[in-house]
């Protein structure tokens, strides 16, 4: 029970990565605010993690926007009473598209969910983090924030942007007993990739499979795509005490892409 006693928040908690998280938080328990904009998932997740006998909350937020941001932080505190852990994982694809023909309101969309959201959410969080002179911050970027991405150019950006604001958390937080760290998973199956290769096959005329192979598994020294369960053990890992000398790292969970 790693994180006995501790409370984290972790937004896009209803499916996938955050999902993975939040339920692997829980069963080390913690009790866990889940944030997300789609209730039905939200509560799915909820009731997995009460099933396991463990305490939740789910909040129905957009992190994109300063009051939703502020009423989730505001309601993990008055259900749990503190906080401990946040994990900033809510995130959209956004468009797949050369930068030449992609529409500029899709790029400041996917920038205001993935970079400006983890701000805000690091913004609301941090006087509590504080105040305790304890906490942890886990972003999760990607793989894509460490290389260039045809045709992903909004993604790509917010998710180098979050690796500069991992760092940049860190030194402001570390004096406060406060590490701010980043994870940058691979291709990790589920809804959200399957939605990518499929974006990505009809752009180039190719096969799902096609693309599946020739960007995602190839690329691996593993030859595979990975299971959220493996990237939510690298953050239960971050948030537990014995990674409290690791601090403003991106630490890649890629089944050995290839840089």
């Amino acid at each position: 029970m790693r994180l006995s006693g501790k409370v984290a928040i972790v937004t896009g908690g209803g499916r996938g990565l955050g999902r993975a998280i939040a339920l692997r938080f829980a069963s080390e328990g913690a009790a866990v605010t889940i944030a997300g904009t789609n209730r039905e998932n939200l509560e799915a997740t909820a009731a997995a993690i009460a099933a396991a006998g463990s305490r939740s909350l789910a909040v129905v937020a957009d992190v994109a926007g300063e009051p939703a941001v502020v009423n989730m932080v505001s309601a993990a505190l008055r259900e749990f009473g503190r906080l401990d852990i946040l994990v900033n994982n809510a995130g959209i694809t956004g468009p797949t598209a050369p930068v030449a023909e992609a529409r500029c309101e899709d790029w400041e969309r996917t920038l205001a969910v993935n970079l400006t959201g983890a701000f805000l959410c690091a913004k609301h969080a941090i006087p509590h983090l504080v105040a305790q002179r304890n906490g942890r911050i886990i972003n999760i970027t990607s793989i894509a924030g460490r290389i260039g991405y045809a045709m992903r150019s909004a993604y790509a950006a917010s998710k180098w942007g979050m690796i500069g604001l991992t760092r940049s958390l860190a030194l402001e937080l570390g004096a406060h007993g406060i590490t701010v760290n980043a994870i940058a998973p691979g291709a990790v199956r589920g809804e959200r990739i399957g939605n990518v290769v499929r974006d990505r096959a009809a752009a180039l005329g190719k096969t799902a499979a096609e693309i599946e192979r020739e960007f995602f598994v190839e690329p691996t020294a593993l030859k595979r795509m990975l299971d959220p369960e493996e990237i939510a053990a690298t953050a239960l890992f971050l948030a537990s005490d014995e990674a409290a000398g690791i601090t403003g790292e991106t630490i890649g969970v890629t089944a050995g892409f290839r840089l």
